[in-house]
């Protein structure tokens, strides 16, 4: 059965985002803010212990240094510092990790650096070469998306295994990628909408695009976001769609 994901751990000191403990129980994987678009030493051990406790896989969630902007905004690096930008926060959350007897399971991009690597083969050369070089590699998770066959050679080229995601609750662009939040309609909140986005995904390997051009999509996992206000019924409620509707494997 497709896995879901969600990103977690973006409450940063007495701010708090989203409803971690509500929400873990109902999701497989935990994408882990590590501290440069959200996040604390704090609420990241909080995270990992509450994700072990729910037998949840954590996953490494890096971003660009943007706390102002929840990482959701473009910054300028070169491809050797994005290397050193996402070895220093997987570094952070993999310490945390062990502490707490556990370990890292994946490795996927935040906002703007996800958006970003999606779009420009040195980033995404930079960030796999990041991955590779960690002493227990795991897998990146990137966007299933048109270049899902150049990105498979590109990541055997640096010995990385990937991860593809489609996204629950998020419209997609013509060309596989997804329409900026800044565009209206470009994340999906009717719990109709939602149902039958992950359906096609999940029965069809298919999503329409905002324009209404049919996409193939052939993910491992499922993304819904925990930062908005009905994100916890949200989650209950894509759980208990697939639980029901699609066989468990």
């Amino acid at each position: 059965m497709i896995k879901l994901n969600c990103d977690l751990g973006e409450s940063y000191g007495a701010w708090k985002m989203g409803t971690d403990e509500q929400i873990m129980p109902y999701i497989d994987m935990a994408n882990i803010a590590c501290g440069f678009h959200a996040s604390d030493p704090f609420i990241m051990d909080k995270t990992v212990k509450l994700a072990v406790q729910n037998n949840v896989t954590i996953g490494a969630h890096p971003g660009y240094p943007d706390l102002l902007g929840f990482g959701r905004r473009d910054m300028s690096f070169n491809a050797d510092e994005i290397r050193q930008l996402v070895l220093y926060q997987v570094g952070a959350l993999q310490a945390i990790c062990e502490a707490n007897g556990t370990k890292i399971g994946y490795v996927k991009p935040h906002g703007a650096l996800y958006n970003t690597m999606m779009k420009s083969k040195s980033q995404l050369t930079a960030i796999m070469q990041a991955v590779a070089s960690l002493k227990d590699p795991v897998p990146l998770m990137i966007l299933a998306n048109a270049d899902a066959e150049e990105n498979k050679q590109l990541a055997e080229k640096h010995s990385v295994s990937l991860l593809f995601e489609a996204f629950a609750d998020r419209r997609y662009a013509d060309d596989g990628n997804l329409t900026s939040r800044a565009l209206e309609g470009s994340v999906l909140e009717n719990e109709n909408d939602i149902q039958d986005q992950i359906k096609s995904l999940i029965t069809d390997k298919q999503a329409i695009s905002i324009s209404g051009n049919t996409l193939s999509v052939h993910a491992d996992t499922l993304c819904v976001h925990g930062d908005n206000v009905q994100a916890l019924e949200s989650v209950k409620s894509i759980r208990k769609f697939i639980d029901a509707n699609f066989t468990k494997s």
